[in-house]
């Protein structure tokens, strides 16, 4: 016979698996009997008329949170010290094996999360097209303003006027310029989405403001404020890059660059500084020729901040520049893009060709003593063995630029 006790409130207190405590309460039976069942966390533990003595079991009643604050799931993942019977071990396997599971899940992508279609460069200047930009272009300074002997000296001396059919898409570039990243456009946002995930690999969607956008190249969590002096086009010309089949291994090739331990740079803001130096040619009327030519603005423009910025990064890669030679390296673009547009745009056209071609481009060789004067930096011609020539279209050094020069340049 059982010994009955009243009035006491026996608990013991038992050692189980993993070193847990648990409590055993006396519960009466319908025979009047004392059984003891384990509390784990609160949690009466049910259990069948087998002796379990590890309590394995048991665990088939707890819920995964309840083992893992218990620390039990992290005993199990180091392997334990204890021999337990094969019936246990495949009980806790499948509770390991669970737990897993959970914390490796991936988001599931519903209607309402579906990530954001990527955005052609067609489609997102036909936005512009079709956008009344009236208060933009009232603001927009398409040419530079010469008085006196230098404009009389440009008009005699200098480049072609822009054809006069050309002057409305010309217009609207620097309109588009004028405008800022506005987050209640449905167009503004797919641009900053597909400017991201061309880049990164990605296929889900990013939030609009985060760390994540530094590692494309943006100095904080919101591009928009990297974006003031090209605004909109800034972008623009980020999707043209990304979205071109033929020009996206270039840009990510810059891209991988941007990345590197020690030659690293802000890919976003030197593209946006690209733009600011095409922005000033074409204002120049450096590059209204070759529009004419072509019959086009927005095309040639595209293809100029592409060749500005492999004209960089060949500079960049080959003199292994470093993120403290920004200013001057920009200084030495601006200038070589200003004196030579009709050159750049060829030297980006011969870069395509050869990797058509499943060559090596020119410009790009990782040796710094392989281009010390970066021949396909300077005049194509000087592949033709004219050794002078290829002198004179060596870049000016760092320690070469004149002191006045010094912080004029900056990325912006």
């Amino acid at each position: 016979m059982y010994a009955m006790e009243e009035d006491i409130d026996v608990t013991s207190h038992k050692e189980g698996l993993n070193g847990l405590s648990y409590e055993c309460k006396p519960l009466e039976d319908i025979n009047g009997h004392s059984n003891h069942k384990p509390v784990m966390n609160g949690l009466i533990i049910g259990y069948n008329n087998k002796d379990h003595t590890n309590g394995s079991a048991s665990l088939r009643n707890l819920p995964i949170s309840a083992l893992k604050q218990n620390g039990l799931l992290q005993t199990l993942a180091s392997g334990g010290n204890q021999d337990k019977p094969t019936d246990d071990n495949e009980e806790l396997e499948k509770v390991r094996q669970e737990w897993e599971a959970v914390e490796s899940v991936q988001p599931v992508i519903s209607e309402e999360s579906t990530p954001t279609p990527l955005i052609s460069f067609n489609e997102a200047l036909q936005y512009f097209q079709t956008t009344d930009l009236g208060d933009l272009l009232k603001n927009i300074q398409p040419t530079v303003r010469r008085t006196g002997l230098a404009a009389i000296t440009h008009f005699l001396f200098g480049p072609p006027r822009l054809h006069r059919e050309l002057l409305e898409e010309r217009d609207l570039v620097f309109a588009i310029a004028q405008c800022p990243v506005d987050n209640s456009q449905p167009i503004h946002m797919r641009v900053l989405q597909t400017v991201y995930k061309r880049l990164v690999g990605s296929k889900l969607d990013c939030p609009r403001y985060g760390v994540h956008w530094e590692t494309i190249g943006f100095q904080g969590t919101d591009p928009a404020t990297d974006l003031r002096g090209t605004g909109f086009l800034g972008l623009m010309h980020s999707l043209y890059f990304v979205m071109d089949p033929e020009m996206l291994p270039l840009a990510r090739d810059i891209y991988k660059l941007s990345l590197h331990p020690t030659q690293n740079f802000p890919f976003s803001v030197m593209s946006i500084n690209m733009t600011r130096i095409a922005l000033q040619v074409l204002r120049e009327e450096a590059l209204s020729k070759e529009c004419n030519r072509r019959q086009q603005v927005v095309g040639v423009l595209n293809e100029f901040y592409v060749a500005t910025y492999l004209h960089l990064y060949q500079l960049w890669k080959t003199q292994q520049k470093t993120i403290a030679d920004s200013g001057f390296v920009l200084k030495e673009v601006e200038l070589f893009a200003k004196k030579n547009p009709k050159q750049m745009l060829r030297r980006l056209e011969v870069f395509l060709k050869e990797r058509r071609a499943g060559g090596i481009p020119r410009g790009t060789s990782p040796d710094p003593q392989a281009q010390q004067s970066s021949p396909s930096l300077g005049e194509r011609g000087a592949r033709g063995g004219h050794g002078s020539r290829a002198k004179e279209m060596h870049f000016t050094g760092v320690c070469d630029l004149p002191p006045d020069m010094e912080g004029e340049a900056r990325l912006i």
